[in-house]
């Protein structure tokens, strides 16, 4: 109990962070309110994607954005709904409603703050680089697929797959052309992506979104659809969405919505530091502040929220200090719902679109892309698929595939490694025709790399090919690695060589690598011939002495070595 409380403890927020929020008040705030004037569209036009309304976005970007910058471990990061958590949620609309969705999110925060008790973090900082790029790829590409149906006007078809609803929607479109809601998506899509080159600084978002609303309200467009009549307020917590007998049907759902929450979370606290000096989260925190943004999200009818690395981009780089800044980002929206509802409610869906559609464009990096291409033949393939298993699939098992195959990869990259090479025996202290004699007689090998499951295979096929020869000295410490396979296989290969009459004796058989060997009984198969040795020298003497006695060798003088203990360090 007292670990567990300890634990809790160190997740909390301390009085470093309420230092940090008092050094620039000022620049933080500035930081805020630039941060909601980019998120307000984006709020809103994830609310909309996601099947449940601009309410649920409005209401996920102020109640998760302001309890994850109190009670994550990053000092910059803005969190709210993502398009890569909406592609997650809509098929979970679809089959469930918007209380199955509510339910996810609430699950979905339990487990992250499970996982942060249990330090979880840490790990999700192996997934692979491709991995990445892929996954974010392929989230830009279903975020801009579900734009669709709202850049055009056309009323969402049914399914679940974002090509077969994007093509059903394109046919739609070709039967009653909608020219006014292509017009509005396609100008504010092109007002975000060109004032974003030339004035990085202006948010051409909400410009654009401004410029919209009045163009339809002052022609009376009927077709530029609005976003519909938004609370004037968050509504009051409640779980009257919540259906127990649920809970096992959705918990795969809510594993996948979990999932998606910390990888995106910890990725973007990643990147927020690399863009600035001297900061440092702390992944186990940022976790357990999603998950209490998670849990309390969805009682005010939000939906699940990520870490989002758009708006933490723009935190940054207007200058945030500490996690004030996104505090202020929440505020300035929860005012603005209060505030502007009516006015809000009239921004068109298309309009939305576009700006969504912009944004899907600019997540792509074509830089970091063809990079990743060209950097090796397996990163391109992990890229590519990754990519392709989110659109195809979703995306926890875009990544798990990916993840895989990087693995499967990189296993079969060090497996490569493992050699095994002849080398000539070292003259030592015998003359030139004893050791012409012990030439013929004996090989050496130098085994170097790992001798694992992935490549231990091999080494037996290169090992049985060996002449016909006497002895076999196997040379053990270049060994990096070896596992209960490995330490199988070498005593196959052993045993398969002393049956042609060869025998093995092996030299530099690190501490470490006994424990396997012993276990599988392949160092006992070695010892009861008296063939394992410290240093190769003493296998080579070892191996004459072998020969002696089979009569294949003249007793020769030799300078005598003073014997050394198979415990010593390899050579």
């Amino acid at each position: 109990m007292n670990t567990l409380l300890g634990r809790i403890t160190a997740l909390l927020p301390g009085r470093r962070d309420l230092t940090d929020a008092r050094r620039d008040p000022r620049r933080d705030l500035l930081a805020g309110l630039t941060v909601a004037i980019v998120a307000l569209p984006l709020a809103l036009g994830f609310g909309v994607s996601s099947g449940l309304g601009a309410e649920a976005g409005l209401a996920t970007a102020v109640v998760a954005g302001a309890l994850a910058a109190v009670f994550g471990g990053s000092n910059l990061q803005v969190s709210g709904p993502t398009g890569a958590m909406t592609v997650v949620l809509v098929p979970i609309v679809a089959q469930y409603g918007p209380g199955g969705v509510l339910t996810v999110g609430l699950v979905a925060g339990v487990l992250l703050v499970t996982l942060a008790l249990l330090r979880a973090g840490k790990y999700m900082s192996y997934v692979p680089a491709p991995v990445i790029e892929g996954f974010t790829l392929g989230i830009a590409c279903v975020i801009g697929l579900q734009q669709v149906p709202n850049a055009l006007g056309v009323a969402r078809p049914e399914g679940d797959q974002v090509l077969v609803v994007a093509w059903r929607t394109v046919e739609e479109f070709a039967k009653a052309p909608n020219w006014t809601a292509v017009a509005f998506a396609v100008a504010v899509a092109v007002v975000m992506l060109v004032g974003a080159r030339l004035r990085p600084a202006i948010p051409f978002s909400i410009v654009a979104i401004i410029a919209a609303t009045l163009v339809a309200q002052v022609a009376g467009l009927d077709a530029a659809a609005p976003i519909g009549d938004l609370p004037s307020g968050l509504p009051a917590p409640s779980l009257s969405f919540l259906d127990p007998g649920s809970l096992g049907t959705l918990l795969p759902s809510a594993v996948a919505v979990a999932a998606l929450a910390a990888l995106e979370s910890l990725l973007s606290a990643s990147a927020a530091d690399g863009m600035t000096v001297g900061q440092k989260f702390d992944p186990d925190r940022e976790l357990f502040g999603q998950g209490l943004a998670n849990i309390a999200a969805p009682l005010f009818g939000g939906v699940p929220a990520t870490g989002a690395i758009a708006r933490t981009a723009v935190n940054v780089r207007t200058g945030a200090r500490s996690r004030l800044a996104a505090l202020a980002h929440a505020v300035v929206l929860a005012v603005i719902v209060f505030a502007a509802a009516p006015l809000v409610s009239r921004i068109p869906l298309a309009a939305l679109a576009g700006v969504l559609i912009a944004t899907a464009i600019r997540m792509v990096e074509v830089g970091s892309l063809r990079a990743m291409a060209k950097a090796t033949r397996s990163d391109a393939v992990i890229l590519v698929l990754t990519a392709a298993a989110t659109l195809a699939l979703d995306l926890v098992q875009a990544v798990v595939i990916g993840i895989a195959v990087a693995a499967l990869l990189a296993l079969r990259a060090v497996a490569r490694q493992a050699r095994v090479q002849e080398v000539p025996l070292d003259p030592g202290d015998h003359g030139a025709e004893e050791h012409a004699l012990l030439a013929e007689h004996i090989v050496a090998y130098r085994v170097d790399g790992p001798l694992f499951f992935a490549g231990a295979h091999r080494f037996l096929l290169e090992l049985s090919e060996t002449a016909d020869v006497r002895v076999v000295i196997l040379r053990m410490s270049r060994v990096s690695t070896m596992d209960a396979t490995g330490a199988l296989v070498l005593k196959d290969a052993v045993a398969k060589l002393n049956r042609r009459g060869i025998a093995v004796m092996t030299s530099g058989i690190r501490p470490g690598q006994r424990q396997v060997l012993e276990s599988v009984g392949a160092l006992e198969l070695l010892r009861r011939a008296g063939h394992e040795y410290a240093t190769t020298p003493e296998a080579i003497a070892g191996a004459r002495a072998h020969l002696e006695r089979a009569g294949l060798l003249p007793t020769l003088p030799r300078q005598k070595t003073a014997p050394t203990s198979v415990e010593e360090p390899a050579r």
